[in-house]
């Protein structure tokens, strides 16, 4: 079962590559007392995610601020390294976008938004969908019908929404 609207966000540990080396962050420390916004993809450096997902938030980013937005979260079932990558390449991590690796996929299942798609060598990968959390609080969640589209959890449709 999903998460969904109202529901508290569950513990959880994501990561990042920091100045020294790989990093853990508790879900709960960057989410409690804040309003964030949380976007997930099934994978980094794919072509929607890439070119459509990313680029959106960071299209948004100073609108959402202005919105009270404290921190957007950016979350993908890959290792720490790739994320880091990703962040650069995309202009996230200049956009001052958060960037962290759900490695073994335990939010991503934690949460309900755990897919697979053997064709494109995806196992345990996450839907595309973005939501806002306060206080560790689910407000809003946008979810996509299919992994290869990004409309209603596109930076845009976020704050619209908010």
């Amino acid at each position: 079962m999903s998460i969904t609207s109202g529901d508290r966000l569950p513990e959880a540990t994501l990561g990042r590559m920091g100045d020294k080396g790989p990093e853990t962050l508790a879900l709960s420390d960057l989410t409690n007392g804040r309003k964030v916004v949380i976007f997930a993809v099934p994978a980094a450096f794919s072509k929607t995610c890439d070119t459509a997902h990313v680029p959106s938030f960071i299209r948004v980013k100073d609108a959402l601020s202005a919105k009270g937005v404290d921190q957007i979260i950016c979350v993908s079932v890959n290792d720490y390294f790739v994320m880091q990558a990703w962040a650069k390449s995309t202009g996230a991590e200049a956009a001052g976008i958060t960037m962290l690796a759900d490695a073994d996929g335990a939010f991503t299942r934690a949460v309900g938004m755990n897919f697979d798609a053997p064709p494109v060598g995806f196992y345990g990968r996450s839907k595309r969908y973005a939501m806002l959390v306060e206080d560790g609080v689910v407000k809003v969640l946008n979810i996509e019908e299919s992994p290869g589209t990004c409309e209603l959890s596109g930076g845009e449709a976020m704050l619209e929404a908010i």
